[in-house]
């Protein structure tokens, strides 16, 4: 079935309606008038002319004409590029389905793709990666993935599986012949731990996949009227929160994003902790203990000397979280901050700013992008994003120990082809492939000569 979709955000100048299928060239044909006909256009060609209504012109248009399989979908496609009228887009949507298309469910172009070979799974959940990213990282990550790093790196790992389940299964198979040598078990098991290591590091990378995808959460802390939201204003540069003298202002949390250096950080602030007895400002100053448990950064903002239990306090509930003491107000109290006396907190620095002037923000946001901890990304980088494809990993993790576990005390060789077998099959859940016997089989006869 031919399926078709406006596949950009309407409202804009250029509006692109797209269709996938054995029909694609002849319906969209049905209903663009040119001097030539569609049916005769060569592949990733355009064609000037009107989209009809009968004798009625809706619009003047481009057609780009896709044959199989050289398109996105791997099918004959076409894409019409109108004026982003969102009158004009459903119109020409009508026609379409008039002449024989139907409407394309979210996501088909993408699964047709995949379905006809043009990429793998983890490509094709890229596409929405990408399409999704929010920030210069985010969209390296995605568009690294797409152009099939992930699934390449994968394929090599796969391949030395093979041949580790070749070895197994041919010493099963053929055991009874003494002129087949095989490679011992300490080359088995160098090999096991060769690809464990990979998997583990790329199973590693998913807690910085998912900084990235998602933001990095920064809780803003501190006593009440410390200057949190003029903070958050002066780091979203934006008028988010609300700034009054008043104590007790903030009594919820308020979140927004930012970014800093390409990567994107979700700046939270918090209510102000003191003793109250306002049951309201009580369940706010809960949830900025809530906040800090979420947070991975917390900005610790003070602008006097705090008390030795108030220090104590936040360096219990920041025990595994990155903390920057931050003293605000440097432009009303110019005098430097004593160090604070607590020994654990020898090693913390305090940086000095005023949110209210933007004194030392830079410094700040140079300090906080240090605290994410996130490497540089390079072209051709494997980064897991995808907590489908860190799943799939962790089992095959879980699998291999078995193997090497298994190598390691001799266990029987079918145990052991079957934890391999497992192995694949979690590697093949992240393509959306499968291994089959007969690709093993094809293996063996590619590299041994079996029954001389």
């Amino acid at each position: 079935m031919t399926i078709c979709a406006i596949s950009t955000s309407q409202g804009g100048a250029i509006g692109i309606i797209r269709t996938s299928g054995p029909e694609a060239i002849h319906i969209t044909d049905k209903i663009f008038h040119a001097r030539k006909s569609l049916l005769e256009a060569k592949s990733h060609t355009q064609h000037f002319g009107h989209i009809m209504e009968g004798k009625e012109i809706i619009d003047e248009v481009l057609v780009s004409v896709f044959r199989a399989p050289h398109s996105y979908t791997g099918e004959d496609a076409t894409e019409i590029s109108c004026h982003g009228s969102s009158y004009i887009l459903q119109k020409i949507l009508q026609l379409l389905i008039q002449a024989g298309c139907r409407m394309a469910q979210p996501g088909e172009f993408t699964q047709r793709a995949f379905q006809n070979g043009k990429m793998d799974l983890s490509q094709a959940e890229a596409v929405a990666d990408l399409i999704a990213s929010t920030n210069e990282v985010s969209h390296r990550v995605a568009l690294s993935q797409l152009r099939g790093h992930f699934s390449s790196r994968l394929t090599q790992l796969r391949d030395q599986l093979l041949h580790l389940t070749t070895l197994i299964e041919l010493e099963l198979d053929f055991s009874d012949h003494e002129d087949l040598e095989f490679a011992d078990r300490t080359a088995l098991l160098a090999l096991a731990n060769d690809i464990d290591s990979h998997i583990t590091h790329l199973a590693h990378s998913f807690k910085t996949g998912q900084a990235i995808k998602q933001g990095i959460p920064v809780a803003i802390v501190g006593k009440t009227n410390a200057g949190k939201s003029t903070l958050l204003n002066r780091l979203l540069q934006d008028e988010r929160a609300i700034v009054s003298d008043i104590h007790g202002t903030t009594r919820d949390t308020i979140e927004d994003i930012t970014d800093i250096h390409g990567i994107t950080f979700r700046f939270i602030d918090t209510a102000g902790i003191r003793t109250t007895n306002d049951a309201v400002e009580q369940i706010g100053i809960q949830r900025t203990y809530q906040s800090i448990q979420r947070a991975t950064i917390v900005i610790w903002l003070i602008d006097e000397q705090p008390t030795p239990s108030e220090t104590i306090d936040i360096l219990n509930r920041t025990q595994d979280k990155s903390l920057l003491i931050v003293r605000n107000k440097i432009d009303l109290i110019p005098d430097h901050l004593p160090k604070l006396s607590i020994p654990s907190s020898t090693s913390l620095t305090v940086i000095p700013i005023s949110a209210r002037q933007g004194t030392n923000i830079t410094e700040l946001q140079e300090a906080i992008y240090a605290a994410a901890d996130i490497p540089d990304i390079h072209e051709g980088d494997t980064i897991i994003t995808s907590a489908r494809h860190y799943e799939a990993l962790t089992h095959a993790h879980t699998n291999l120990i078995r193997v090497i576990e298994g190598l390691t005390t001799s266990l029987s060789g079918d145990l052991i082809a079957e934890d391999l077998r497992l192995v694949l099959a979690d590697l093949a859940d992240i393509t959306g492939g499968s291994i089959t016997s007969q690709e093993t089989l094809n293996n063996v006869f590619s590299h041994f000569c079996v029954g001389k």
